[in-house]
C-alpha cells in the first residue's frame, strides 16, 4: 500500500555550518510550535494518522482487552507520618491513583486527596508531595497535560483545609521541609518571556533555590542558593535525619555526579533570613554522594567515587579531609549498589543490582556487616517506605508476570522475616502459562549483553513469532523487570515474544557500563540493539519481518537510529518522543543537560560523534539506492517540555520526504501527535489505554498478525 504523505515545505536555504560543515536545515520552521505553518503541518499529520489507526482491525479489540486486564486494583506501599500512615490507590480504570490516609494499617482508609476531582479527562496530575515531619501540613505539586511544569499549593492534613499559599514557577524541584513544620525548601526558575505551559522550547536556565515560610506569598519567599555565574547548574535541598542540617546537592546535567554542600541549622540564631552560609565538603563534579542518614556530626552516604558499582562512606562533618573518610559497606565485585535507607535506627535497607534484577540485603549502619538477605523473586523493587524512625518497612515487587506484591518486615524481631502484606491478581491472565528467561548475546565488540525474554511456554523456536523488542541505553537508567498489561496481550492475544536487552549506556553494571555506552561509545548502544536481533532471529524466536523495536526518549533515538542503519533488520518500529536531532538538541527547554551523556555539536569533536548517527542526518537521500523502511510510528505530546515535539516533527517531514515518496516504500510512515500530553509522567489511564491501542493496532496491521482468543 503507497501512502501519500503531506506536502512540507523545505527552506533549502536553511544550512548551518558546524566547524566548516554545512548541515542543510530544510524544516527548521518546524521549531516554532506557534506558528501556522507548524500548526497546520501537525493537523495533516494527524488527519493521516489517527483514520489509519482507528481503522486498524485489532484496534477494537485490543482496547477492550486492554481495559479489561488494566482495570485491576493498585497499590503503592503505606508509610507513616506522625500517627498516621499514608498510600496510594487506584482502583483500577481511574485516570490518577489517590491518596489515602488511615489511623492504622487495621483502620479503614479514608480519602485524603483525589487528583481525580481537578479535571474530567484526567490531565491534571499529582507530580510531587511531601507530608511536614510533624504531619500538620501537606505540599503538593500539580502538573498539567504532562508538562514538568508544577504548581505548589498547601493543605492541613487534619481539616483537609486548603491554604492561600501557591508556588509558581516550580521545575525539576526538591520539596523539603524543615523539622519545625514551617516551611518547604523548592526550586523554581525565573520568569522569562512568552508562555510556559509546557508548549514552549525556551532553555530553562538559572534555576534557584527558596525558602517558603508558610502562611506567606511567594513574593515573600527567602533566596537561599543561587549561582549566576553558572546558569545550568541545578540543586536539591534535603534536611537531615535529625532536622539540623540542610543538604545542598549540585548538579549540572544529568551526569551522576554532584558537588555536596550543607548548612547547619542551629547556628541560625534568627532563622532562614537569606543566603544560607554553606560549608562546601565537595566542590566539584568528580562523583556522586547521596545522604543517607547521619549521628551528630557523623554523615553515611552512597557514592560512587573510586567506585562504578558505588560503595557507602562515612565522612565527619567535623573533619572532611577525604583521608579520613571511612567505607562503611565496600563496592561489591559485580553487584551495582542501587538504593539505601535508614531503617529503626540501627539497619540499612541495602538493595543491590545484580544482572538487572533486584536483591534486597539487611546491614547494620554501626558496623556495615551484612546481616541478613530478604527473599524475593527474579523481578524489581518498584517501591520502598521506611525511615530512620521508622521500626518495619514495607516494599513493593514486581515481575513481568507479576502485578504487584507488598512485604512488610517487622524490624523490632529477634529474627525478621517479610510477610505479604498486600498481593494483586490481575482476573483473566494466568501468569503459569508464560515464563522468563534471561540470555547474554554477544555484542559487535564481543561484549555480553543481558537480555529478558518472556513467552507462552512450549512455543517452538521455528522463527514464526512476532517478536517486541524493547531498549533503552542511556543516562544510567536501567531497564529491570516490569509489568506491562499491553505486553502481555501481546503475548497473549497476538502469540508474541517481548524481549528487554541491557544495553549498554544503562546502569546495569554500573558506571562502567554506562560510559560503555555514551558520548564517543555511543554507537555501541546501537550495535548491542542490533545485535539483540540478531539472536532473536538467529535462535528461531522470529524473523527480520515480524520483529518491532520500540523505544521512548532516549529509547525513541535508539530506535530510529537503528532502523536507519539496519532498515532491513525490522519489520516495524515505535518510536516513542525520541531526540532525533543531535545537532540542536541543547537548545531547547532542558536538552542542554543531556550533553554529558550524549556530547555537544557546539564542541568540534563532539559533533564528528553526533553527525555519525543523529536520526535525523542519517536519512537516505530520496535518490540514492536504500532497500525499503520498516513500518514506523513515531509519537508526540504537544505538551512535552523535555523532549520538545519539533524532534518528531522534523525527522518525520524528513523520513517522509527521503524515504516515503521511493516507489518501494509500501509500508506507512506515520506520526501521532497527542493534545494535552506531555513526556509521559502523569498521562491519565483513558488516554494510556488508547495510546497503547493504538500502537500494538499499528503493529499487528502492518505485520499481518492475527488475534488469538
Amino acid at each position: 500500500m503507497e501512502f501519500k504523505y503531506p506536502e512540507a515545505r523545505r527552506d533549502e536555504s536553511k544550512i548551518d555550518n558546524y566547524h566548516g560543515t554545512e548541515i542543510p536545515d530544510p524544516y527548521a520552521w518546524l521549531e516554532d510550535p506557534d506558528s501556522e505553518e507548524t500548526k497546520a503541518f501537525v493537523e495533516a499529520q494527524n488527519e493521516l494518522t489517527m483514520p489509519f489507526l482507528e481503522k486498524c482491525a485489532l484496534r477494537g479489540k485490543f482496547t477492550e482487552r486492554m481495559t479489561e486486564l488494566y482495570d485491576y486494583p493498585k497499590y503503592s506501599c503505606p508509610y507513616k507520618r506522625g500517627n498516621k500512615y499514608f498510600f496510594y490507590h487506584n482502583t483500577g480504570l481511574q485516570n490518577q491513583s489517590v491518596l489515602y490516609i488511615q489511623d492504622s494499617l487495621d483502620s479503614d482508609p479514608q480519602i485524603f486527596f483525589d487528583p481525580n476531582k481537578l479535571s474530567a479527562d484526567g490531565t491534571v496530575s499529582l507530580q510531587m508531595a511531601r507530608l511536614s515531619e510533624q504531619c500538620e501540613c501537606f505540599a503538593y505539586g500539580l502538573s498539567g497535560s504532562g508538562s514538568d511544569w508544577v504548581t505548589v499549593k498547601f493543605m492541613t492534613v487534619a481539616d483537609q483545609k486548603e491554604l492561600p499559599d501557591t508556588l509558581e514557577r516550580v521545575k525539576f524541584s526538591c520539596l523539603s521541609w524543615t523539622h519545625d513544620d514551617r516551611g518547604v525548601f523548592y526550586n523554581c526558575y525565573p520568569r522569562q518571556e512568552g508562555k510556559a505551559d509546557g508548549t514552549e522550547t525556551t532553555t530553562n536556565l538559572h534555576q534557584k533555590l527558596y525558602y517558603h515560610v508558610i502562611g506567606t506569598d511567594q513574593s515573600q519567599d527567602i533566596l537561599v542558593a543561587e549561582f549566576p555565574d553558572n546558569p545550568k547548574w541545578q540543586s536539591t535541598a534535603e534536611v537531615s535525619d535529625d532536622g539540623r542540617y540542610v543538604l545542598l546537592n549540585i548538579r549540572e546535567g544529568c551526569k551522576r555526579v554532584n558537588r555536596l554542600w550543607y548548612c547547619d541549622l542551629q547556628l541560625l540564631p534568627n532563622g532562614i533570613k537569606g543566603l544560607l552560609p554553606w560549608v562546601k565538603v565537595i566542590d566539584n563534579f568528580d562523583a556522586k554522594y547521596s545522604y543517607i542518614t547521619n549521628e551528630e556530626t557523623v554523615f553515611t552516604f552512597l557514592t560512587n567515587l573510586d567506585a562504578p558499582r558505588s560503595r557507602v562512606i562515612n565522612i565527619d562533618l567535623s573533619d572532611c579531609d577525604p583521608t579520613h573518610w571511612r567505607t562503611l559497606i565496600p563496592e561489591h565485585h559485580k553487584d551495582v549498589l542501587d538504593f539505601v535507607t535508614c531503617v529503626n535506627g540501627q539497619f540499612l535497607v541495602v538493595d543491590y543490582m545484580r544482572d538487572a534484577k533486584d536483591v534486597l540485603q539487611l546491614f547494620s549502619l554501626t558496623s556495615g556487616k551484612l546481616l541478613k538477605t530478604l527473599p524475593l523473586d527474579l523481578g524489581t523493587i518498584a517501591g520502598f517506605s521506611g525511615r530512620k524512625k521508622d521500626t518495619d518497612i514495607f516494599y513493593k515487587f514486581y515481575s513481568f508476570l507479576q502485578p504487584g506484591v507488598i512485604y512488610h518486615c517487622d524490624l523490632t524481631s529477634e529474627t525478621p522475616e517479610p510477610t505479604v502484606f498486600r498481593q494483586v491478581e490481575v482476573k483473566g491472565f494466568d501468569p503459569s502459562d508464560y515464563q522468563t528467561v534471561q540470555v547474554f548475546f554477544p555484542s559487535k565488540d564481543g561484549t555480553k549483553i543481558p537480555m529478558f525474554i518472556v513467552h507462552k511456554k512450549g512455543i517452538k523456536l521455528d522463527g514464526s513469532h512476532p517478536v517486541l523488542l524493547y531498549g533503552y541505553g542511556g543516562f544510567n537508567h536501567s531497564q529491570q523487570p516490569s509489568y506491562n498489561v499491553a505486553y502481555l496481550i501481546f503475548v497473549r492475544h497476538l502469540g508474541g515474544v517481548l524481549a528487554v536487552a541491557n544495553i549498554r549506556g544503562g546502569g546495569e553494571y554500573g558506571e562502567t557500563w554506562h560510559k560503555g555506552g555514551s558520548l564517543g561509545n555511543k554507537q555501541n548502544c546501537f550495535d548491542d540493539f542490533q545485535c539483540g536481533a540478531e539472536y532473536l532471529i538467529r535462535e528461531g524466536y522470529t524473523s527480520s519481518s515480524k520483529l518491532t523495536i520500540r523505544g521512548a526518549s532516549n529509547g525513541g533515538l535508539l530506535v530510529a537510529a537503528c532502523v536507519n542503519q539496519r532498515p532491513e533488520l525490522f519489520g516495524c518500529g515505535i518510536a516513542k518522543v525520541g531526540v532525533m536531532d543531535m545537532l540542536k538538541f541543547h537548545k531547547f527547554t532542558i536538552g542542554h543537560a543531556w550533553t554529558t551523556d550524549y556530547g555537544c555539536s557546539d564542541n568540534e569533536e563532539e559533533f564528528h560523534w553526533l553527525i555519525k548517527y543523529s536520526p535525523l542526518h542519517n536519512l537516505p537521500l530520496s535518490s540514492s539506492p536504500a532497500p525499503p523502511y520498516p513500518a514506523m510510528l513515531l509519537l508526540t505530546g504537544d505538551h512535552d517540555d523535555r523532549v520538545v515535539p519539533l524532534h518528531s516533527l522534523k525527522y518525520t517531514a524528513t523520513l517522509q520526504h527521503c524515504v516515503g515518496r521511493r516507489p518501494g516504500q509500501r509500508q506507512p510512515l506515520l506520526i501521532r501527535i497527542d493534545t494535552k500530553s506531555g513526556h509521559g509522567a502523569g498521562k491519565p489511564t483513558a488516554k494510556a489505554i488508547q495510546e497503547e491501542a493504538h500502537i500494538f493496532s499499528f503493529i499487528a496491521e502492518t505485520l499481518g498478525l492475527s488475534w488469538r482468543d
